[in-house]
C-alpha cells in the first residue's frame, strides 16, 4: 500500500471533508481517506502509488490541490465548498 499526501484549500467545513472524501473514495485502488480538516491535508492509502486521477478529482470538484512535498505549509487559499455546503 502506497500512503499519498496532498495539500488541499478552501476547505472549510464538514461537509467539504465529505465532498473530498466522497471524490476519492472510489478512484481506482483508494482504501482510506483522511483529512486533517484544519491542516488542509489529505492522507490516501491505495493499492498503487499514482496521484494525478487523486489531484484531478479534488480540482474537479472545486478544491485546489497539490502533492504535499514536505515543505513548509502554505496559506490557506479560497476557493473550496465546492460541492454546494451552505456554510459560508
Amino acid at each position: 500500500m502506497s500512503e499519498i499526501n496532498i495539500n488541499v484549500s478552501g476547505m472549510t467545513c464538514g461537509s467539504c471533508v465529505k465532498h473530498v472524501t466522497n471524490a476519492l473514495q472510489p478512484l481506482d485502488g483508494v482504501d482510506d481517506v483522511s483529512v486533517d480538516l484544519a491542516a488542509g491535508k489529505v492522507k490516501v492509502t491505495r493499492a498503487m502509488d499514482k496521484s494525478d486521477d487523486l489531484i484531478a478529482a479534488l480540482i474537479e470538484g472545486g478544491y485546489p490541490a497539490q502533492l504535499d512535498s514536505g515543505s513548509a505549509p502554505q496559506a490557506k487559499q479560497g476557493g473550496g465548498c465546492g460541492g454546494g455546503c451552505s456554510c459560508s
